[in-house]
């Protein structure tokens, strides 16, 4: 792998986040970038440069018709699904129509003339005209019967002279080779793991398919329609781009912070981008789409979880050199070169919102507005649908740009490489600051509840950030929680990147979320079929070095889990295996708080009678998630109040234990996305410490 220093300093940019801004003819300096630059709940900050047009919920691709003229987006988020058509040299939509489901494919035909969408889990292919620069529908070709049919077309690619679609999918893994003209499937191949996006040559000759989940480059034949081989490369490949000449394919690498250059004339990975901020960074980056410059001598690699572009000169692939970085919003999902003029999807958008009026239990489909007084408020203000897309369109930039581009992007990002050894804090915390020092600390308690936010249970503290009018569970409901925090401390300003709890967990556990993750969520939580991805339901979708519990058995650190990765008394992955405790009720809501206390109780004193506490202890009192006013459920402040008792009971148990003192309780929230809250950033729980 070969690497240059990279070099910062200079950019242009003018953030507004509800229309298209015209770029100034000079290029800024870095205080004009860095003049409207906003906070995430996760500590990054962003400053994205270039022109911003507003799209949808989650834009997950964009397709650029052959002249490059148009550009489509398809948005996939949890909300409202849609599909952009766009005028690049104007940079206006021309057109945009709602869809029921889709997910990522998207491509246009040959001539222009029609564009095809994936329609997700319901297992079709969306097919429309491109009419007076209008989408109109114009067929539907069929794989297979909808969710919950397990097929979810992802990637897809048209070979117009043959009238032959190609589909990968994510649920049964396959390839399907489908005849348009006869509308039917002419053949379907496994994969051997979930497919991410396919690819055809420019001759038509070859199809590429990136394999998510096993981790390789399928070559498929397109004329004796046969798999001919496949290309190792990183862990979760996603997007393609290939070179005219049909010489070298760049895959992205979302879990390893890298894309692999293949040489498809020696069919091997030849060359290794290291896309990361700091060399040697853990995983994190998650590089999810490339795309070529027009040149083909620059590669741009949109990094999702650094909020920016990595460059590199690839005019000699084997030998190529990083250029620098470009700041982008919130989660760059695609990026995509017409001339000189770079294109970026932002799935998440350019910030953070509060939603103190929701979430409500209002159908994604009803158009209505809260009132409050005389006032209209908003719609439904749900964090999975909260944050709304952007595009960018960014011209290419020179050397000199590029340098503070780059320094833009390192002011923007609270990590380094010594911060992974050295955190902050008081002299004399038991905590301690730096990797490797001593503590007094021999036994972690690590207890997880669920959804709830800082406002709604410990809004009522005068002492913290909170607002009274969204306290929900306040002092009455959850008075142990209240005795904690003014006998231990308040994590008033406590901030999660965790949306929901299917990547929730995974943050909790494990400080990341994958792009499977990441990607797939909003699916499933729109009710528009899929599976739940987290808690290890699914490898793809599991961090490539693991969880917390991966990193005590690799260090010699005893652990044990509470119905934390657990379904069905079985672990969800293989590091619980024998490291659970089989008598602790998992998710159930059924089943009380106060009952797991005592079934904790039972298992912790027989341990402790043996000297054999773990000294890590993940445990899930997850009951303040409440079953709303279902009928015959406990209401919702019942649930709570269970929860806050058994959170009670355990550390007032466990303060008269011998272990006490060598003791840490955390008490988190896995995510925070049931109720409302008044702060720009997301809130999680208190922390109690001893």
């Amino acid at each position: 792998m070969n690497t240059t220093e990279i070099k910062t300093l200079f950019a242009v940019i003018c953030l507004h986040f509800l229309s298209f801004l015209a770029l100034p003819s000079n290029a800024q300096n870095l205080k004009d970038i860095e003049s409207n630059r906003v906070s995430l709940p996760n500590g990054w900050k962003l400053s994205p440069v270039g022109k911003m047009l507003p799209v949808g919920d989650l834009p997950l691709n964009i397709a650029v018709s052959s002249t490059g003229k148009m550009l489509a987006i398809t948005n996939n988020g949890q909300s409202d699904q849609s599909i952009h058509l766009i005028d690049s040299e104007k940079a206006e939509i021309l057109d945009s129509v709602v869809i029921a489901k889709g997910w990522l494919g998207l491509t246009f035909s040959k001539d222009e003339k029609y564009l095809y969408a994936s329609g997700g889990n319901d297992n079709w292919i969306m097919k429309y005209q491109v009419k007076n620069r209008k989408l109109v529908p114009s067929d539907t070709l069929i794989i297979g019967k909808p969710w919950p049919t397990k097929i979810s077309i992802a990637g897809i690619a048209v070979d117009d002279r043959k009238q032959v679609l190609y589909a990968v999918t994510k649920e049964n893994n396959s390839l399907y080779v489908f005849d348009i003209k006869e509308k039917k499937v002419i053949k379907q191949i496994q994969l051997g793991g979930e497919g991410y996006t396919c690819l055809l040559s420019d001759d038509y000759k070859m199809l590429y398919i990136s394999c998510w989940g096993c981790n390789k480059v399928i070559l498929f034949d397109t004329q004796e329609q046969l798999v001919t081989g496949s290309i190792a490369v990183g862990d979760n490949p996603n997007d393609l781009c290939l070179t005219k000449n049909g010489k070298y394919l760049y895959v992205g690498n979302a879990n390893d912070n890298s894309v692999s250059v293949v040489s498809l004339e020696k069919n091997r990975e030849i060359e290794i981008l290291n896309s990361a901020l700091y060399p040697n960074a853990p995983t994190g980056s998650t590089p999810n789409s490339v795309a070529l410059s027009k040149d083909e001598k620059t590669l741009y690699i949109a990094n999702a979880d650094n909020n920016c572009l990595a460059v590199f000169d690839v005019s000699n692939p084997g030998n190529s050199k990083s250029k620098g970085f470009i700041p982008t919003g919130w989660y760059p999902t695609c990026v995509r070169v017409v001339k000189n003029t770079i294109f970026v999807t932002n799935g998440k958008g350019l910030n953070s919102k509060a939603n103190p009026y929701g979430p409500n239990p209002i159908s994604r489909k009803e158009d209505v507005v809260y009132q409050k007084g005389t006032k209209e408020i908003a719609k439904l203000q749900y964090i999975g649908g909260l944050f709304m897309g952007t595009l960018a369109a960014v011209p290419n930039p020179d050397d000199n740009q590029l340098k503070i581009y780059s320094q833009a992007v390192y002011n923007n990002t609270p990590y380094n490489k010594e911060k992974e050894m050295l955190s902050q804090g008081e002299s004399g915390n038991p905590i301690p600051g730096r990797v490797g020092d001593s503590s007094p600390i021999k036994y972690v308690f690590y207890i997880i509840k669920e959804n709830r936010t800082y406002d709604q249970v410990l809004g009522d503290i005068p002492e913290g950030n909170g607002d009274t009018s969204l306290v929900l569970f306040g002092e009455k409901i959850t008075p142990n929680q209240h005795a904690l925090t003014k006998q231990f401390v308040l994590l008033d300003n406590f901030y999660v990147d965790g949306e929901v709890s299917a990547d929730g967990h995974n943050w909790t556990m494990g400080a990341y979320a994958t792009d499977y993750l990441e990607k797939n969520w909003p699916t499933s939580y729109g009710s528009r079929g899929g599976s739940y991805p987290g808690e290890g339901k699914r490898e793809i979708a599991n961090n490539k070095n693991g969880f917390l519990w991966d990193y005590c058995k690799r260090f010699g650190v005893t652990y044990r889990s509470y119905a934390e990765f657990i379904d069905e008394k079985e672990a969800s992955i293989p590091v619980l295996k024998d490291h659970f405790c089989a008598s602790y009720a998992g998710w159930d809501l059924s089943v009380r708080d106060t009952v797991r206390f005592y079934q904790w109780k039972r298992d912790f004193d027989a341990l402790l009678a043996k000297d054999k506490v773990p000294q890590l202890n993940t445990l899930r009192f997850g009951n303040d998630h409440t079953e709303g006013l279902s009928r015959g459920k406990p209401t919702p402040f019942a649930h709570v109040a269970d929860n806050d008792l058994a959170v009670g009971l355990f550390v007032e148990y466990l303060s008269h234990s011998p272990i006490w003192n060598e003791s840490v309780v955390i008490i988190v929230e896995d995510d925070a996305q049931n109720g409302p809250d008044h702060y720009h950033v997301l809130n999680l729980i208190d922390a109690s410490y001893h």
